[in-house]
């Protein structure tokens, strides 16, 4: 017997670990440090700009020297343009072109009844400083350490979307003869923004820079922070590295040691729960990347990549092209603009399980055009997938509960022998062919599902405020009223009136608590994992009855 007691322990420890190990990936918030800088009037310094070529050491270049008749501001804003699409409302600082706010005009911050407003992702304020900069650095670039930033000009303030498809934004500034476009182009719908640089090389001599896209970001945490029990989700950066689809590096991680890799094509990433900005170089150029802190800033965080140098002879136009995404984690779209930049909706080690089921949901949903009803299809079909390995074990379970009656007169009879006991209750067992043991898979078999759909409708931005029926009214968040978590252990506890409970009082006793303790860890659960819960254990309380009566009637 205590095979079989160590056995079952060892399976509900196993449960509550894989659960503890998952519930670590969410992280405290760090501690963070007083804004005490004025970021409406300062923008990327010249000290934080990137190295405009590979040097063994980390720390800053010496100012460059550059002759030039560009003009330079130091600190102030030169002024600000918006651009509205359909989805996005983008400023854009003349000094340095750099896009020091983004609104995401269709995620509300809270739900619409709520008083919801449009979140702002990127955002320079005395609050916060998350701003994407560009320019081009080098030994003819227009932006400078010593010198600062150039100054460019458009001819409007304001630029709205009229018939159509595209919406182009040019900023223009000269320096030495040579022209410079700064060209912003967008989508109606979309979230990705071209940065397209056209240089026109008029002067008598050859040019030479290189572009350098970064995003600067303070350790504030979001305004609109999604949080679980007090927890909150991943904030950091990402990229891709020679030998990695995917490497992710916190704040902390920043702080203790400088990032730095060079690799054809990639992209850089900064992540926060649902949203994420990201610069995607030319696929075919070998691009450096950096992450470390600001020499200027203790708070401020630098994410960089440089692109292969430009080089212009006299008389000669070039162009160069990045892309900027700033959005919600949007999996299609981003697989889209790069390789392995969707892997930014970060499901660890059980991604393999995690993508057919997003996948799966978003087909279900296809069909049915609620996010609920898709949770509850796709219960339906994992349940399906199961049914062998589960009926096999219900059946196993009503066979053990059948032989009750019989357990209990060995147990009268050896009750003193525990040795000659369990022999007695083996031979029972073999002879009947049940495995006291089998109640585990089928709690065993859901946790990795269940984990896997935790991450998925945590991470899935289209989860977020999307509703139900009746009071759910947001998938991504508790049921206000708490009726699916007590439905939810409702149900588990029918079930267990439905299998044996072990002969070892100790189990038995922790059997019967485990549906108080799932009950109060569901209440602060996202509503729709605790859906897919609830469903799964109505679902299985039907099966379990039918094998029941099955056996019930061959006897």
């Amino acid at each position: 017997m205590d095979w079989i007691k160590v056995t079952l322990l060892a399976c509900m420890a196993l449960v509550v670990w894989m659960l503890v190990i998952e519930w670590n990936r969410f992280e405290p918030p760090p501690p963070v440090s007083a804004v005490t800088e004025t970021f409406l009037s300062k923008d990327v310094r010249n000290e934080d700009l990137p190295d405009a070529e590979r040097k063994t050491s980390n720390n800053d270049l010496p100012p460059q020297k550059i002759e030039t008749d560009v003009t330079f501001v130091d600190s102030g804003s030169a002024g600000v343009i918006t651009v509205i699409t359909d989805v996005v409302k983008v400023n854009i600082d003349l000094r340095g072109g750099d896009i020091v706010e983004v609104e995401l005009l269709e995620h509300l911050s809270d739900m619409p009844q709520d008083g919801g407003k449009p979140i702002k992702i990127l955002q320079r304020s005395t609050q916060t400083n998350y701003i994407a900069s560009s320019g081009l650095i080098g030994p003819n670039g227009t932006d400078s350490r010593e010198r600062g930033r150039p100054v460019f000009v458009s001819l409007k303030n304001n630029y709205k979307f009229g018939e159509q498809k595209q919406l182009t934004v040019d900023l223009t500034t000269e320096q030495d003869s040579v022209e410079f476009t700064k060209r912003f182009i967008f989508t109606r719908e979309g979230y990705d923004i071209k940065v397209k640089y056209l240089i026109d090389n008029r002067g008598s001599v050859d040019w030479r820079g290189s572009f350098f896209g970064q995003i600067k970001r303070d350790n504030s945490a979001p305004v609109e922070l999604d949080t679980v029990l007090g927890q909150r989700p991943f904030l950091g950066g990402a990229l891709k590295e020679p030998d990695k689809n995917f490497a992710k590096y916190s704040l902390n991680d920043i702080d203790n040691n400088n990032v730095a890799t060079s690799l054809k094509g990639g992209w850089i990433a900064f992540l926060q729960h649902y949203f994420v900005s990201a610069w995607i170089p030319p696929h075919d150029d070998m691009n450096r990347y950096s992450f470390k802190k600001s020499n200027t800033q203790s708070s401020v965080y630098l994410f960089n990549f440089v692109g292969e140098e430009i080089r212009l002879a006299k008389g000669e136009r070039g162009e160069y092209t990045a892309n900027f995404y700033v959005g919600p984690k949007d999996q299609i779209e981003l697989e889209k603009l790069a390789e392995h930049l969707d892997h930014v909706v970060d499901y660890g080690i059980f991604w393999v399980i995690c993508k057919p089921i997003y996948q799966l949901l978003v087909f279900i949903h296809g069909v049915v055009g609620n996010w609920g009803w898709a949770i509850v299809g796709l219960t339906v079909v994992i349940k399906l997938l199961l049914f062998p390995l589960s009926a096999k074990s219900l059946k196993s379970m009503a066979r053990l509960r059948s032989l009750q009656p019989e357990m209990e007169r060995i147990k009268e009879l050896y009750g003193d022998d525990r040795q000659k006991m369990g022999q007695e209750q083996m031979a029972l067992w073999k002879k009947e062919k049940v495995n006291p043991v089998s109640g585990c898979l089928p709690m065993l078999l859901q946790m990795p599902v269940f984990i896997s759909l935790y991450w998925v409708l945590m991470e899935s931005i289209e989860i977020r405020h999307a509703p139900w029926l009746l009071w759910i009214k947001d998938l991504s968040a508790m049921d206000p009223y708490f009726v699916l978590p007590l439905v939810m252990g409702l149900s588990m506890w029918v079930m267990q009136k439905l299998q044996p409970l072990p002969s070892d009082p100790i189990q038995a006793k922790v059997m019967q608590y485990m549906p108080i303790a799932f009950t109060f860890m569901f209440l602060w659960f996202p509503s729709g994992l605790v859906l897919y819960w609830t469903i799964n254990n109505l679902l299985s309380l039907a099966q379990q009855y039918v094998i029941n009566r099955q056996i019930s009637d061959v006897k």
